[in-house]
């Protein structure tokens, strides 16, 4: 009987801490899946959300490097630069002109002078201010030069006139003063064109005239009361401030006059006028 009770006792000693045991520790493998299978959720969670974040902010690569406004705003600011560059260049190229002018008149070629006129009257260089003017040099009795020359200034201002709407005042100043009187003078031009004023004068207004503008002239040896006088063949272009501009000799077409005259009036219009824009640069087809 003692017996029997000790096995019962021991084999119920042997099964209570089992279950106890069992009782107390919960399964490991459920304790494990259940953390891995919290932090999985976790991490998801938690990478679903960095990616809506991620989604809900642009990239610098999204936004676009060039857009119309960025265009806009370059081309305004472009524009500005190029004006303000074009209105430098536009003042330093009237400055200049204007200096070369200043100091083409410093050239001692052409100046100021009277003379008279087919009526007698008196005329001055000031009168023919505000006008294009042609100055010829010559004398009545020339034989072929002469009037070819004034042939060719009786074709630039009619060319200029009709064809450029470009009025100048073609004049012929004799540099024989003992011949050449002003009634003489007044009948010869007119055998060219009623547009050219003869003028002449007295031996010191006439030397004083050729002074101005380089003309030589020098009378040959008289024969019968007759004589040659030899003298610079030029045609001088005086702009309406009385200033020397250019001059053309016996080779020059009246074609090419006409085109340099109207070159000649462009660049003196342009310095004149109170515009700053750019324009085509102008070149002289003579200048060669």
């Amino acid at each position: 009987m003692r017996t029997m009770s000790r096995l019962i006792n021991l084999l119920v000693l042997n099964k209570c801490p089992s279950q106890a045991f069992r009782t107390r520790l919960p399964n490991p493998n459920q304790y494990y899946l259940q953390i891995k299978r919290v932090n999985t959720s976790a991490y998801l969670r938690k990478s679903s959300s960095r990616i809506g974040d991620l989604r809900g902010k642009k990239s610098i690569f999204d936004k676009a490097l060039v857009t119309w406004k960025s265009l806009a705003v370059t081309g305004v600011l472009g524009s500005i630069f190029l004006t303000y560059m074009y209105y430098l260049q536009a003042t330093k190229d009237k400055q200049l002109e204007r200096e070369r002018r200043r100091e083409l008149g410093k050239a001692a070629i052409g100046g100021k002078f009277e003379l008279v006129d087919p009526q007698g009257k008196l005329v001055r260089s000031d009168d023919f201010l505000g006008q294009w003017v042609l100055i010829y040099f010559g004398f009545t009795h020339c034989p072929d030069i002469c009037p070819d020359e004034l042939e060719k200034l009786a074709a630039v201002a009619n060319s200029l006139e009709k064809e450029h709407n470009m009025k100048v005042q073609p004049i012929f100043i004799s540099v024989d003063p003992e011949r050449d009187t002003p009634e003489v003078v007044g009948k010869y031009v007119k055998e060219f064109s009623d547009k050219i004023l003869g003028l002449t004068g007295n031996v010191e207004q006439i030397a004083k005239v050729c002074k101005a503008y380089r003309v030589y002239f020098s009378s040959g040896p008289k024969v019968d009361s007759d004589y040659i006088v030899d003298h610079t063949i030029i045609i001088y272009l005086v702009d309406p401030d009385g200033l020397f501009v250019d001059y053309y000799g016996l080779t020059h077409t009246a074609e090419q006059i006409v085109h340099s005259t109207c070159i000649n009036k462009a660049k003196y219009d342009r310095i004149k006028s109170d515009s700053w824009l750019p324009s085509v640069p102008l070149k002289n087809p003579l200048a060669a």
